[in-house]
């Protein structure tokens, strides 16, 4: 069941902000930008829960299907996610910066601890070692695709760990290096990646924390995004009753508190709608300093890219863009034509 308790209304919306100075720490990741793959978003790859979840996860939506099978440690869980969206972020960064990158990355653990707004005792270093090797236990089978991959056998969310600790079971943790999943890897090689709001970090309840990222994917920087409280439970994942999940969310109702989103709840039709607000704008990024495209480019974008919406694929490539192109225009021509290549018509 999740741990979602849902009686902590003595307790802030929102944990505190650990590390207010953490970009003066933070020197791999550029600006602290949270990155993640769509795929992660949708779809229920983690679990919701704190204590260890062993039993085989099946997800179907649509033609979309997903089964999660555990090792002896547990699923990996949507904390030590953690992992992936600083693994991501590092190579976001690295792209930006015109790097190479690799799907083998070396992380630093205690400027992950703080990326995450985590603390920095021995014990939050021992529960990355224990995330590490839920990552990498963890198996999937699923037709969702990537790029224009579609990955039917068995593969883990990362393929391998080392990490490297002073000598004795005690030691001081150094570093750690994992390698992606080329499933995961091939989503950041074909653009599939979003920013998140640096609260994604503070959000109490790992049930919170999956409506965001559903909305962050479904709403985006549209104005407004609607769905049945049956379909929101199905697409998070969580094994709360209709009811429990219903309470979750008149709290977020009540408290506000979801990054990037107000969220309101209709009685009628058991409704819960998400309205982008109008201050979405986490961090500094280039969809902030992009300007509107000229006259005619819409059109342009429809011959290359034809049957799909381009207003969608414009956000699409504002979401994924890391600078601010030269030719604005020209480099959202080249976007819509690279998606038409690996999806074919919309």
């Amino acid at each position: 069941m999740d741990t979602e308790n849902t009686n902590s209304s003595a307790l802030p919306a929102l944990l505190p902000e650990r590390h207010p100075q953490h970009d003066l720490f933070i020197c791999d990741v550029s600006d602290a930008v949270l990155k993640d793959v769509m795929q992660h978003l949708e779809h229920p790859f983690y679990s919701l829960s704190k204590k260890p979840e062993t039993r085989v996860k099946r997800y179907r939506n649509g033609e979309h299907w997903l089964e999660v099978t555990p090792s002896v440690k547990g699923l990996a869980t949507i904390y030590d996610k953690d992992i992936l969206i600083y693994a991501i972020s590092q190579i976001m960064s690295k792209l930006k910066r015109g790097e190479t990158v690799s799907p083998r990355i070396r992380l630093n653990p205690h400027e992950l601890l703080i990326f995450a707004n985590r603390g920095t005792s021995g014990r939050e270093y021992q529960a990355l070692l224990d995330a590490l090797d839920r990552l990498e236990g963890t198996r999937i089978r699923t037709n969702i695709v990537t790029g224009d991959e579609e990955q039917l056998d068995g593969f883990g969310l990362i393929d391998a760990s080392s990490i490297r600790r002073k000598h004795g079971l005690d030691g001081r943790l150094l570093w750690c290096e994992i390698k992606l999943s080329d499933w995961v890897f091939n989503a950041i090689r074909n653009e599939e990646v979003l920013t998140l709001h640096r609260d994604y970090f503070r959000l109490r309840k790992p049930l919170e924390r999956r409506v965001y990222e559903i909305a962050r994917k479904h709403c985006g920087h549209q104005k407004n995004w609607r769905i049945s409280l049956a379909k929101l439970l199905l697409k998070t994942g969580s094994q709360s009753p209709p009811k429990r999940f219903r309470q979750m969310i008149r709290q977020l109702v009540e408290h506000d508190h979801l990054p990037d989103y107000h969220v309101t709840y209709e009685e009628e039709g058991d409704i819960v709608g998400f309205t982008r607000r109008c201050s979405m704008a986490p961090v500094a990024t280039a969809e902030t300093q992009v300007p509107a495209l000229k006259p005619g480019t819409h059109d342009r974008a429809r011959e290359v890219a034809p049957g799909w919406d381009v207003y969608q694929l414009e956000q699409e490539w504002r979401d994924w863009i890391v600078e601010a192109p030269q030719n604005a225009d020209a480099a959202f021509i080249g976007f819509c034509k690279k998606w038409y290549e690996r999806r074919g018509r919309g």
